[in-house]
């Protein structure tokens, strides 16, 4: 599956760590949380498996943009104004559509 620019996105809510050792590049806070594909960055390796020195097939990488204030919403005060995005580079195989 490849996405686009402008599509709206979410990040697997998916927690391999707790199925044994694995190398784990995507934030542990975006799990679950929806975002906007901002560009395709290219192909690249899969660091996951390159971590275990294991063959990496290439997977598209994408700049996903998050709403910084739904990130945040554990009611913490000083974390950024309406319009503040983080911006996260994310692996294809993490996201899912909307």
């Amino acid at each position: 599956m490849s996405f686009t620019t402008g599509q709206k996105v979410r990040v697997k809510l998916d927690w391999p760590e707790t199925r044994g050792p694995c190398h784990i590049r995507t934030p542990h806070y975006l799990r679950g949380e929806a975002g906007v594909v901002k560009r395709h960055l290219g192909d690249f390796p899969n660091p996951e498996d390159l971590a275990f020195a294991r063959p990496a097939a290439s997977r598209p990488l994408y700049h996903v943009a998050f709403d910084q204030g739904a990130v945040w919403h554990h009611g913490l005060k000083g974390n950024g104004g309406t319009c503040d995005e983080l911006l996260v580079e994310i692996y294809e195989h993490w996201l899912e559509p909307i």
